[in-house]
């Protein structure tokens, strides 16, 4: 039998010649630090050392590894950790942190070749890109990447004196954190979802005794509706349970099905043509999905059209009339246009995943989800269980983007199989089910209309919106406009376009980017015909004073200043900045609730919350320090588990406005507690009072529930859905009633410069440099809270340059079904990204805080969209903004 050396130990090598290097490491020696993401050799997550060469084992046969020396994550810094372990630590150089294994040990390699040929001097961000060329990270971490690297090879850590902002940063940079698909029960099976191959049809039989008969196979089960109906390529049909992956797809492929073919529509156009197949009929229609984090309202139906949805328009018919009347003036003011965005996946890097496991009549669920708690409520609803009778874990998630907020079918299908099979179940998607069925934000057609007054103001603006959003309602992309410019009179308006996709989902602001990409470029068009500056129009507009002084120090910035001179350009390549607004609304949830104990004189603070790399754990840990006087790493945070106190989700930027208040009056009680059962006060002139306070105290604990805010005393600051009327209020108590979600006072805010360099010859776009204010109240984790914004505005460029999610128009079968299909930005697209926080505008929240990672990323895509103006006169009008596209504009403006 062959052998290899694996972080020092001999270990066999299977028979197996289909065995893959990964399936070793991670299954065989439970080297879980290695990860499996795209099975191509595109994102590098499972990148090993063989021999001391980095080597992506998803693609390496296991045979060739037979006397060979292999490194993993685990065998890095065992003893002492890395010069790169300890600079990724320090520079915050990861979120989620499901890449992290990977990305370092390729830049433990690079370091080490480095250092043995350059000595302490700094690699160059080109060095370093092209270095870790074959790493992708989702969260978007490469700003700390190119940090942390440069430091390393710099000498800047080869001592131990260095400290860590995020507080679980340890375990993810020496692959000790343990996500879903890590989890490994004695007796687990392998569950496999079966699913349709056809856009629509009905299922008239379903036979699961060829699988059922097949050896090592635990359970089979249907998964199909009570109509038996599918409508997207990828509806679960059913899902069988083996001892392995292999048995488990062997067995699916044994069950038959008979069906019957039905007549599909896929995608925007198709769907909304006059008589087109019909998706959902009148009896079906609350079978589809929400592409919302929100609860929608009551609309019409008209086929596969689902609106007008016109709540927050405001003297909606003098708007129709006014842009008539300048429309047949020709006024020159009047700026009309189609502006089109693509779909874009949310591509996590940890695929959706559940591990089921029944004991008696009690059920634990290993699940990647951003809302722990509330998947726990529903499962108990849906089993008919108590709530101490089900456990919902997720001690690491390995990124969401929105995707993973609802209860979805591999959890359900995994605990019906478990309890069936009477064993553990895991169920984990692979890449083609992530980027086909895990959901994606919809693709959008935004018809524009915007007409400012003679006397320079906004007389009327028009904002109707199509998403083509597949199997599911609800998007809102218009109704956001309502938060911003306010003019004489708005039309908005949106509708949902159905067809035989799978159901889009929510994702990082939903509705945000379309609807800013659209809004943002009409107001730069709207500067230029009035020639004013653009900054100076939106200020003159736009009067919420948050965002006032994000555009005063927008138009501080030199790269700004210098552009309003610069001269006309006609060469191949050309400079151009452009400016954008972005925004996002102010929630938080209801109940939650963080428990905070003195346990052996050690503060143990809890909550039913989880991180998915936007640092709940650092938020807490760092807020509760504060309070003491303590250090972040001294209080121990106990998240990610459902039985601990109702905590928030993970999703609308939630989670910072929800969990800071009530850890700061479990604070204020426990400090009380505390006070009041000591036996002596702390030695006079003591300069750590509550360390000896606690270190004397006995075990105690207190709870508290995030209370509502104190009503705001700055000017200009108010509920917007107050503002927006009657029917914003009704929508304010419809998202608390049925999505348990509060929105608060006030509209965090973003004002972000981009400069680009356009190739003219080649249609490549080049991003120079990236300035994003922010303005979202105090910061409760700095480095942290830099590493969100540069992260969001990272998956904005990808929206805006790169990321298209594509279908078959015939058959509706996904096209870009891997990695290396589907693009995302990677760390030698990413420019340095400058982020200033406002922290002024939300004193009346305890704790002054709110959530970042939404509307960083809205402006992202208008701001490089009118950047590309600037430098080449073209308005780019579709996204993702491709080299052809570009291309093919230039070429029509230069025969016009």
């Amino acid at each position: 039998m062959s052998t290899m050396t694996i972080n020092g130990r001999t270990a066999s090598l299977p028979d197996d010649p289909d065995a893959l290097l990964i399936d070793v490491v991670r299954d065989a020696q439970g080297l879980t630090g290695t990860k499996l993401v795209c099975g191509a050799g595109v994102c590098g997550a499972c990148t090993v050392l063989v021999d001391g060469e980095p080597v992506v084992s998803c693609l390496m046969p296991a045979r060739h590894a037979a006397d060979k020396s292999i490194t993993t994550i685990e065998g890095i810094g065992a003893e002492k950790l890395h010069p790169v372990q300890k600079a990724f630590m320090a520079h915050d150089a990861l979120q989620c942190g499901f890449c992290t294994p990977g990305f370092i040990v390729e830049a433990v390699a690079f370091c080490d070749r480095w250092r043995a040929t350059k000595g302490t001097a700094a690699p160059s961000r080109e060095e370093i890109g092209a270095a870790l060329s074959g790493h992708l990270c989702r969260c978007g971490a490469y700003d700390g990447i190119f940090r942390a690297v440069a430091a390393a090879c710099s000498g800047q850590f080869d001592g131990d004196n260095f400290a860590s902002p995020r507080v679980e940063a340890r375990a993810k940079v020496t692959g000790s954190a343990k996500y879903t698909v890590d989890i490994h029960h004695d007796g687990q099976l392998e569950g496999v979802i079966l699913r349709s191959q056809w856009a629509h049809a009905r299922i008239a039989e379903i036979d699961l005794a060829p699988a059922r008969a097949m050896a090592d196979v635990g359970a089979a089960i249907s998964l199909l509706g009570d109509d038996r109906m599918v409508r997207f390529v990828g509806q679960p049909i059913a899902a069988v349970a083996a001892k392995d992956r292999k048995t488990a797809l062997a067995a699916i492929a044994a069950i038959t099905i008979k069906s019957e073919r039905l007549p599909s529509v896929i995608g925007l156009d198709a769907a909304r043509k006059p008589g087109a197949p019909v998706v959902f009929d009148k009896a079906n229609r609350k079978k589809a999905g929400n592409v919302s984090e929100g609860a929608g309202g009551p609309a019409a139906w008209n086929g596969n059209v689902r609106g007008p949805s016109a709540a927050f328009s405001q003297k909606p018919k003098k708007v129709r009339s006014w842009v008539s009347e300048a429309r047949a003036a020709n006024n020159p003011l009047l700026v009309e246009e189609i502006f089109r965005t693509g779909t874009q996946s949310h591509a996590c890097l940890e695929p959706h995943a559940t591990v089921a496991r029944f004991d008696g009549d009690a059920l634990t669920v290993h699940a990647s989800t951003q809302n722990v708690f509330h998947v726990m409520e529903l499962l108990a609803k849906r089993y008919k269980l108590a709530h101490d009778k089900i456990r919902v874990i997720a001690d690491h998630v390995g990124g969401g983007f929105g995707s993973k907020g609802a209860l979805g079918i591999e959890t359900t299908a995994a605990i019906d199989l478990a309890r069936e099979a009477k064993a553990p179940v895991r169920i984990a998607y692979d890449r083609h089910e992530e980027l086909a069925v895990s959901g994606y934000r919809p693709a959008a057609e935004i018809k524009i209309a915007l007409l400012p007054s003679a006397q320079g103001g906004l007389k009327a603006l028009s904002l109707t919106a199509h998403a083509d959003t597949g199997a599911a309602t609800n998007s809102t992309l218009a109704a956001l406009a309502r938060l911003i410019y306010p003019a004489e009179a708005k039309e908005l308006v949106d509708f949902d376009v159905i067809s035989n996709l799978p159901p889009g989902a929510p994702f990082r602001g939903p509705g945000g980017p379309p609807m800013a990409f659209a809004l943002e470029q009409a107001i730069d068009e709207a500067a230029i015909r009035m020639k004013v500056d653009p900054i100076d129009l939106r200020k003159r507009w736009d009067p919420y004073p948050n965002r006032q002084r994000l555009y005063d120090w927008a138009a501080s910035l030199d790269v700004w200043r210098n552009a309003k001179s610069a001269a006309p350009q006609s060469s191949r390549y050309r400079r151009g900045v452009g400016v954008a607004t972005g925004y996002w609304l102010y929630l938080w949830q209801p109940g939650s609730k963080v428990d905070l104990a003195v346990v052996g004189g050690r503060l143990v603070a809890s909550c039913a919350t989880q991180d998915i790399g936007q640092g709940s754990r650092t938020v807490i840990a760092n807020t509760v320090a504060r309070e003491f006087g303590l250090e972040p790493h001294e209080i121990e945070v106990r998240i990610g588990a459902s039985d601990l106190p109702e905590g928030p989700g993970a999703g609308g930027s939630r989670s910072t406005a929800s969990m800071i208040p009530p850890a700061l009056l479990a604070v204020q009680k426990l400090k009380a507690a505390i006070e009041q059962n000591a036996k002596r006060k702390p030695v006079k002139g003591s300069n750590a009072p509550w360390r000896e306070l606690l270190a004397a105290s006995p075990d105690l604990r207190v709870s508290a529930v995030r209370p509502e805010d104190d009503k705001p005393t700055s000017p200009g600051v108010r509920s917007p859905l107050k503002e927006a009327g009657f029917m914003g209020v009704i929508f304010g108590w419809m998202l608390r009633r049925f999505s348990n979600l509060a929105v608060g006072a006030g509209v965090p805010s973003s004002v972000q410069v981009i400069e680009v360099e356009v190739d003219t010859w080649l249609g490549h776009v080049r991003v120079l440099n990236i300035h994003t204010g922010i303005a979202v109240g105090k910061i409760a984790a700095p480095a942290l809270a830099h590493s969100q914004a540069a992260g969001s505005v990272i998956q904005g460029l990808g929206y805006a340059l790169y990321e298209a999610r594509e279908t078959d128009p015939r058959t509706g079968d996904i096209l870009t079904a891997g990695m290396e299909d589907y693009r995302i930005p990677g760390i030698a697209d990413i420019p340095e990204i400058d982020v200033h926080f406002d922290e002024g505008g939300f004193d009346h929240v305890l704790g002054g805080s709110v959530g970042i990672g939404e509307v960083a990323t809205v402006p992202t895509s208008p701001a490089l969209a009118n950047a590309i103006r600037n430098a080449t006169g073209i308005r780019l009008t579709e996204i993702p903004i491709r080299p052809d596209r570009l291309i093919a504009a230039l070429k029509g403006r230069t025969a016009a």
